[in-house]
């Protein structure tokens, strides 16, 4: 479908420096023998203490893969820049969630058709009837006559990046 193959991304997002500061914070703590680096052990303390999970083994994988060869582990800065990324992601989730709520009037957890016509006639009157009825044509929509949550992010997310939608 082509909205997933649009490419979303959140908007760039700076840091207040109270949080550049506890993120600092966080990173010194983290890097107990003052190494000037986190092992992926040390990044995942990190992410525990920031995000309150502890990262997956894949998201570990890239994250270390993606650290200079030259060093041990990750660098202030690149910590601070992952940081940096991850909460842009929660913030714009959080975002997407927020539209979804607004849109699911009936507090179901989905929207029908209808729903989803009377929500973007509401918020982007211009916008062609065509581009609503395809995100209901995958199959499993269509099974179920209904867009949940969880599927309606990429939808969202690729529309209101292309302009198409304005947020609520």
């Amino acid at each position: 479908m082509f909205f997933s193959q649009a490419g979303a991304r959140p908007r760039m997002w700076e840091a207040s420096p109270s949080e550049h500061k506890k993120w600092v914070e966080v990173f010194k703590a983290c890097d107990e023998e003052n190494k000037g680096y986190l092992s992926r052990e040390d990044f995942k303390v990190a992410v525990v203490m920031l995000f309150g999970y502890k990262p997956s083994k894949i998201e570990a994988d890239a994250v270390m893969s993606s650290v200079d060869p030259n060093t041990s582990g990750i660098l202030l800065k690149e910590f601070l820049d992952i940081v940096r990324k991850k909460k842009e992601a929660q913030l714009y989730r959080n975002e997407i969630r927020h539209i979804f709520t607004a849109f699911d009037r009936h507090y179901r957890g989905y929207l029908t058709l209808e729903d989803f016509k009377k929500a973007f006639k509401q918020v982007a009157p211009k916008l062609s009837e065509r581009i609503i009825l395809e995100v209901f044509s995958d199959e499993e929509t269509i099974a179920k006559s209904k867009l949940e949550d969880k599927s309606i992010n990429s939808y969202i997310s690729c529309e209101i990046n292309v302009g198409t939608i304005s947020y609520l």
